[in-house]
């Protein structure tokens, strides 16, 4: 029986970004660093292939009723690395906001000091308020930040191949410690970077560390196709996920690499009750954390729908969304999951911001540790996604209870392992060779 993959997002409070306001929750758990290291622990003891945390370098309007990102993740999942011994890290990093050399250089820094358990995820920042943090004097649009991620990727891919294999002599008698023709410099020159290279050192483990990228615009599934080893998406119906996944596959099958080389991952937002009462009332208690007026309005907006002509419970339908979705900066991949969650049926937007997890646009799985794994098990034999990216409602109840109650059903059912294989992360997400 095959097996999928499993990654954890620590996003705290929780994927309901409201969460912090339940009783006994910590409104600086986001902050905690021993919290993320008992975390950190929990996913390894379960087995947990890696450990996610998304980011944006910037402060967002949610501050007035939500924490932010909260730390910068390449320095607080480097030291979660330091205190675990399989666990893979996956930190987002922006194309938009970072130059390729640094990026790649501290990427495979941290692929030797974690001996192959580090993944980027590749995003290009769609936050207006970190532009000018950067020194631009307006945010790029869609497109060019795009082209700029093409380019990156091309050159920190580059970077990370510019030492051959046998580029060591190690001849102590001769004083030779190094070929330097096999030392190669990159001498790129494009639109947005001039990049000599090569890196100072060879590569890690993985040979690169792992690619993750996010994005179902047509920039995003060219940047798939060309560059990722892991296409992180959301989708609120199967058929929309097995139907991404299987352009995935073809897009990639069309830049003439191997299908099998690049893994979707879904990311699907968890509430796990004790039964189903428990279920229940954690959920209408998350619900009452939510600014469900202003949550439904942004989404409205963000389809095309104007939020004046919809009360909270009004019956929003298929016949009512535009042909396509507006030409804005809101995600691609995003609007296509809502759009696919109406279509189901009538749903209002009181229902849409708690049915899109407060907002997130990911999708809500409420349930029972059973109902849980079986809805895994369905989704990935249906080819919805090679593997998933949990990510709790409220990370102080569901991450623990995930990794405690759901991942041993799924193990029984031969459908996730039981220990770390040999090897880096690379192989346990994207087993196919790079290069």
């Amino acid at each position: 029986m095959s097996t999928f993959h499993l990654n954890l997002s620590l996003m705290t409070p929780g994927h309901f970004r409201q969460a912090w306001r339940l009783p006994e929750r910590d409104p600086l758990a986001y902050l905690d660093v021993d919290r993320f290291v008992s975390l950190a622990r929990l996913a390894e003891e379960a087995g947990i292939d890696a450990v996610f945390l998304g980011d944006a370098p910037a402060l967002r309007g949610e501050i007035d009723s939500a924490p932010g990102t909260g730390l910068d993740p390449v320095v607080l999942l480097g030291h979660l690395a330091a205190v675990t011994e399989h666990l893979g890290i996956i930190a987002t990093s922006s194309t938009t906001f970072n130059s390729p050399y640094n990026l790649a250089r501290r990427f495979q820094a941290l692929d030797h000091v974690t001996k192959g358990r580090v993944a980027v995820n590749i995003v290009t920042t769609a936050a207006p308020a970190a532009a000018v943090n950067f020194g631009l004097a307006s945010h790029p649009d869609k497109q060019t930040r795009y082209r700029r991620a093409w380019e990156f990727l091309d050159v920190v891919t580059r970077l990370w191949d510019s030492w051959e294999p046998d580029w060591l002599i190690a001849d102590k008698q001769a004083g030779r410690y190094a070929d330097p023709d096999r030392i190669r410099p990159i001498d790129h020159v494009g639109e947005f970077f001039s990049v000599a290279g090569p890196l100072p050192v060879p590569p890690g483990p993985q040979g690169r560390p792992v690619v993750v990228q996010a994005g179902g615009s047509s920039g995003g599934l060219r940047l798939a196709a060309d560059f990722a080893d892991v296409v992180f998406t959301v989708a609120q119906t199967r058929e929309r996920a097995v139907a991404f996944r299987d352009e995935v596959r073809s897009r990639v099958a069309g830049a003439g690499r191997d299908p099998e080389a690049v893994k979707v991952s879904l990311g699907v937002v968890v509430l796990i009750g004790k039964n189903r009462r428990d279920v229940q009332e954690r959920l209408a208690e998350l619900a009452e954390t939510l600014p469900t007026e202003a949550i439904a309005a942004r989404l409205l907006n963000d389809l095309g729908l104007d939020p004046d002509s919809f009360g909270l419970d009004d019956p929003i339908t298929a016949a009512d969304l535009p042909a396509e979705l507006p030409g804005s900066e809101f995600s691609t991949g995003f609007g296509l999951a809502l759009r696919g969650l109406i279509t189901q049926g009538p749903i209002t937007p009181r229902e849409l911001a708690v049915g899109s997890a407060g907002g997130s646009g990911h999708r809500l799985l409420a349930g029972t540790p059973a109902q849980i794994a079986d809805d895994l098990a369905d989704w990935f034999a249906a080819g919805a996604a090679d593997g998933f990216t949990i990510m709790p409602a409220d990370t102080d109840v569901d991450f623990e209870r995930f990794t405690r109650w759901v991942v041993p059903l799924l193990a029984e059912r031969g459908l996730f392992r039981t220990d770390y294989p040999a090897g880096g992360l690379r192989g346990r997400l994207a087993p196919v060779p790079v290069g």
